[in-house]
């Protein structure tokens, strides 16, 4: 806040007061008098009573302050060994010190700083606000980059991981697919009744196939014109390779229709028809035919039979799936059997008991309790 300025002295004034109070205090001088200086306008300035419990104020001339002399105002004192209170008052253009000119240069130094700040507010424009908010932000990102330079090398060796996997698999998949992984040998494996060259020909539709693209259903339609397939399973063997392995049908015995003799396994299949009974298969007489329960319990009896036992037995038949019997060629001798239920532990025992007796010897084992066997 600009502080307003006193107003001037006339000089004319200043200097008649002056004189006269040069005058003035010569006298009281003389006298003895306690006041030595005047006020600007040549005005005695009034003075407080003093107390009885202050002391007394200074008469040396040397003491009065410049400030009693400009009402308040600090001037420079008059130095000097003969200063007197007229020496001090006497030379006015010598001790009068321009108020008015150090209020004007105080106000003129409190009113340069706003407009300084004006002339460089209207300096500032819209292109130094861009750069400095550009600055800003190109130092926010560097500070990110630095806080986060752990998380992003983290994120690129990721990155870098999923990359290579994603190549690999491509790569892989690519050259699966292509004809450097094409079926070029058909290998038949686990055949004993059927022609491995005949069962490689009938797939040979899949020669020059990628191997994942191997048709699986057109390999089973050729699979099931030979009826003594029962299962078969496929591997591929990289980079060319297709093995096909086979699991034969057991044949179990012979039926009697009237197509003639039908060779059938254990789950009634036939496997082949003829007019005359095939050597070494035994004739099955069985009610109900090949769908019956009863012909279900031949089938798990003969399968569990020993090759020994299962060479020699020239007739089977059951009426139900409890009375399954079997009968010994050579010597016509009678396997009570029962149910299929302990096939294998029957099967044992029976072994066990031919040895010990022969069939030649015996006319009925009765094995149907393989705890408590009947040899008549």
């Amino acid at each position: 806040m600009r502080r307003p300025s006193p107003l001037p002295q006339t000089p004319g004034r200043a200097d008649a007061g002056s004189t006269e109070q040069a005058s003035a205090g010569g006298a009281r001088g003389g006298a003895g008098g306690s006041r030595s200086a005047t006020d600007g306008t040549g005005g005695t300035p009034p003075r407080r009573p003093a107390r009885s419990d202050e002391p007394a104020a200074a008469t040396n001339p040397a003491d009065v302050n410049a400030t009693d002399v400009l009402g308040g105002l600090p001037i420079a004192p008059v130095s000097g060994p003969a200063a007197s209170p007229a020496a001090l008052v006497g030379d006015a253009t010598a001790t009068v010190i321009p108020i008015t000119a150090a209020f004007d240069a105080e106000t003129d130094a409190t009113s340069a700083a706003p407009d300084a700040q004006d002339d460089a507010d209207r300096q500032l424009g819209i292109r130094d606000v861009w750069r400095a908010a550009r600055a800003r932000r190109r130092a926010l990102r560097a500070e990110v980059r630095r806080f986060t330079a752990r998380q992003r090398r983290r994120r690129m060796i990721w990155i870098g991981v999923g990359a290579s996997f994603l190549v690999l698999v491509l790569g892989t998949l690519g050259a699966a697919y292509s004809p450097l992984f094409a079926v070029e040998d058909i290998q038949v494996e686990g055949t004993s009744q059927l022609d491995e060259t005949a069962v490689a020909t009938a797939l040979s539709s899949q020669i020059g196939t990628p191997l994942p693209l191997v048709d699986e259903s057109a390999m089973k339609a050729a699979l099931v014109t030979f009826p003594l397939i029962e299962t078969y399973s496929l591997e591929a063997r990289p980079p060319h390779g297709l093995v096909v392995r086979i699991v034969e049908r057991t044949p179990v015995g012979v039926i009697q229709n009237a197509a003639g003799y039908s060779l059938v396994d254990g789950a009634g299949v036939v496997l082949s028809t003829s007019s005359e009974p095939p050597a070494g298969a035994p004739l099955i007489t069985v009610t109900g035919g090949t769908d019956s329960d009863a012909f279900a319990a031949i089938g798990q009896v003969m399968r569990s039979l020993p090759e020994s036992i299962a060479a020699s037995v020239t007739a089977v038949g059951a009426s139900s799936p409890d009375d399954v019997t079997l009968t010994l060629g050579g010597t016509n001798t009678e396997v009570v059997w029962g149910s299929a239920e302990e096939s294998a532990r029957k099967a044992l025992v029976l072994e066990t008991m031919m040895a010990a007796r022969p069939p030649e010897t015996v006319a009925t084992y009765d094995v149907s309790s393989p705890d408590a066997v009947v040899v008549r």
